[in-house]
């Protein structure tokens, strides 16, 4: 399991690899955002994680930095969050920016095939 530490000074929260399994149940309890940070035609060609939240890298800042006035509105700093993207370093260093925005509980899952295989439905 990784644990990446943010920066000292940024608030102290981590990001750490969440077991996929688990995140697939939290996901439909409703205990964590899920976000899928690949680009528009990753999804068109294997589809999403069901529930995922579609948020490029590219729009990371606007869509999910609170002080954005395009903020996601299902996005909260103390709600959980565990991200994903094709194989897992995306969304590495996708969690850690949000880390750094404040976001008390990120997670990396890794790639949509993790997701998959641990049961994860995923949407066309």
């Amino acid at each position: 399991m990784f644990n990446f530490l943010r920066p000292s000074g940024s608030g102290g929260a981590s990001v750490e690899r969440i077991d996929p399994r688990e995140a697939v149940s939290k996901v439909a309890k409703g205990e964590i955002v899920l976000i899928d940070v690949r680009e528009g035609m990753e999804l068109r060609a294997s589809g999403k994680a069901k529930g995922a939240l579609h948020v490029p890298m590219a729009a990371l800042k606007m869509k999910c930095d609170p002080s954005s006035p395009e903020c996601l509105k299902e996005l909260s700093l103390d709600k959980p969050v565990a991200l994903y993207c094709a194989s897992g370093a995306r969304s590495q260093g996708a969690a850690q920016m949000l880390a750094t925005m404040g976001y008390k509980h990120v997670y990396n899952i890794g790639g949509l095939h993790d997701w998959h295989a641990a049961g994860g439905l995923v949407v066309r």
